[in-house]
């Protein structure tokens, strides 16, 4: 899957959750989902599940800890899709 099909995606995930409208009409790579979207942490769980159920994959708690932008979880689905072919 492609970084921007990736994206798409995850816009689509995070949409119901994001507290700050305005830095999500500018999502991209380098957007923070706590800082700049100001999503919680408890709904940070729920977008974690709500991508392992989108792209059929198991995100480990480090893996978690390590998704802070956009571009961290592309990186982490794209890795975990090549693992999971495999």
């Amino acid at each position: 899957m492609e970084t921007n099909e990736i994206i798409y995606c995850l816009k689509k995930i995070v949409k119901p959750y994001v507290q700050n409208d305005l830095a999500f009409q500018d999502f991209n790579i380098k957007t923070d989902f706590t800082r700049d979207l100001e999503i919680n942490s408890a709904h940070l769980v729920d977008i974690v599940l709500d991508v392992e159920d989108e792209f059929n994959i198991a995100i480990d708690n480090q893996a978690m800890e390590n998704m802070m932008t956009v571009g961290d979880a592309v990186k982490i689905i794209k890795k975990k899709q090549v693992n999971h072919d495999r």
